[in-house]
């Protein structure tokens, strides 16, 4: 069997790297260029001449109809919008936690009750050609000061029939796994949508939760059969240090993905009326190279998941409840061997289940947990009991304006205003002692107010 040499392994990254940042730049440019025929991203609104409830329980959350909006690849008209395909978003915040923290809050910050513009970001997208589409994000980090390209995901999908079945089949090129997913259940696009970016997290994450966003690029293909059954496969390639530097990707502290890591996603959905109910499972597996160091070797970890949603779609009344659950195995062999982990292998559970009822797509209450547990290794994890264990409740309550149509004088403007509380009850293995110096966990309890702005 020929393999690839490291140098040719190499080349094949870049190769990969410049074919999704050439189809990004065509995008951006052929959707500048081309007339519009004519989200609650605002463009996508201006296209297909729908208020942002058609896709939107509540943004970000999507309705059986958006799922297929961005299943089709974006590409749905309706719109009379003849401009450019451009909007952009504000997250103007302020975080109160239950105890400052010591150092400040972020570098630059205050100790506690921190104003901050979380995020400022540019987006494009929408229909390319007939089959072909985007969501292209760009964002200013309003606490690490820094521009840097965000998520990205770029389609093509023809819908066919085959054998008396329909199938809408397509391929996705993007930069962080679970990105091009539809359900509101795994780490891309799950709840929390929003959580402050000065407040305390968890050290302890499986790999498949952001770990890699914005770092690889990825190619996958997939297929929607019988509007029932969804089946995805693909891979992700890490972006070299130049190119994510180019990129305004802070490189400092990765542990890169060593050669192609597959990815996969297989799911079910049935809609009954106004209901809608989605079971599924996805995964991501890799060889890594710990802190970017290959001198022991590699470690790997393979992340499963199943998942679960149900929808029920109401006038006035919507009820969302999600969940996920996601194990890893992590064999940190060469991690132990260069000092970086106490154990040969560990494992990782993550738990994230929520519950929404929204009014008239206008209000929103959710109820959420959190939680994260598995082996205790105080190299890997660097907490002061060595264990990776935290869990916590969140409760958030947001009013959403301008969701079945904005004001007259821009009808495609939206708000999420919203007041959210995490309480958490362990904290990277501890209650009483988080930081080994007698901060218990509820001193990182944190209150949240955000005005989320798209436009």
């Amino acid at each position: 069997m020929r393999t690839l040499s490291h140098r040719s392994a190499r080349s094949v990254t870049r190769h990969c790297a410049r074919l999704l940042a050439i189809a990004a730049i065509i995008a951006v440019i052929a959707l500048a260029a081309v007339p519009r025929s004519a989200a609650a991203l605002p463009l996508y609104a201006r296209q297909t001449g729908q208020p942002c409830a058609t896709c939107h329980t509540a943004f970000l959350e999507l309705t059986p109809f958006g799922r297929r909006f961005k299943l089709g690849g974006y590409t749905l008209g309706g719109g009379n919008w003849k401009g450019p395909p451009f909007a952009a978003m504000l997250q103007p915040t302020f975080t109160h936690t239950q105890e400052p923290q010591p150092g400040g809050a972020a570098p630059g910050f205050a100790a506690n009750n921190v104003l901050a513009m979380q995020q400022v970001s540019l987006f494009t997208g929408g229909a390319i050609t007939e089959n072909s589409g985007a969501f292209i994000q760009g964002t200013y980090d309003g606490v690490a000061h820094r521009f840097s390209w965000d998520n990205t995901d770029i389609r093509y999908a023809r819908p066919i029939s085959v054998g008396g079945h329909t199938l809408i089949w397509g391929i996705s090129a993007n930069n962080n796994p679970t990105v091009q997913d539809v359900w509101n259940t795994i780490p891309a696009w799950s709840f929390p949508y929003i959580s402050s970016a000065v407040a305390p997290q968890p050290t302890a994450t499986p790999f498949i939760n952001a770990t890699y966003a914005q770092q690889v690029a990825g190619l996958s293909a997939y297929a929607f059969v019988d509007d029932m059954y969804y089946f995805e496969f693909g891979g992700y390639r890490p972006l070299s240090n130049k190119t994510q530097l180019a990129l305004g990707v802070d490189v400092s502290g990765q542990s890169p993905i060593s050669g192609t890591a597959p990815y996969w996603r297989v799911a079910a959905e049935k809609n009954i009326g106004n209901h809608s109910l989605e079971i599924g499972t996805f995964g991501l597996a890799a060889q890594v190279s710990p802190l970017g160091l290959s001198q022991a070797g590699s470690d790997s970890f393979a992340d499963i998941g199943v998942d679960a949603q149900y929808q029920y779609l109401g006038d006035p009344h919507t009820v969302t409840v999600r969940g996920a659950w996601i194990h890893e195995n992590h064999n940190t062999g060469a991690s132990q061997a260069l000092g970086l982990a106490d154990n040969a292998n560990d494992q990782l559970q993550s738990l994230n289940v929520s519950a929404s009822y929204i009014y008239d797509h206008s209000w929103s209450l959710t109820a959420g947990r959190l939680s994260v547990g598995g082996t205790t290794d105080a190299a890997l994890y660097g907490t002061s009991t060595g264990s990776p264990n935290s869990a916590g409740r969140i409760f958030e309550l947001a009013y959403l304006p301008f969701s079945n149509g904005g004001p007259s004088f821009w009808p495609w403007l939206n708000f999420r205003i919203g007041l959210q509380y995490t309480r958490w009850t362990k904290f990277d293995g501890s209650t009483t002692n988080v930081d080994g110096m007698g901060r218990s966990a509820n001193a990182n309890n944190t209150l949240l107010v955000y005005v989320w702005t798209m436009f």
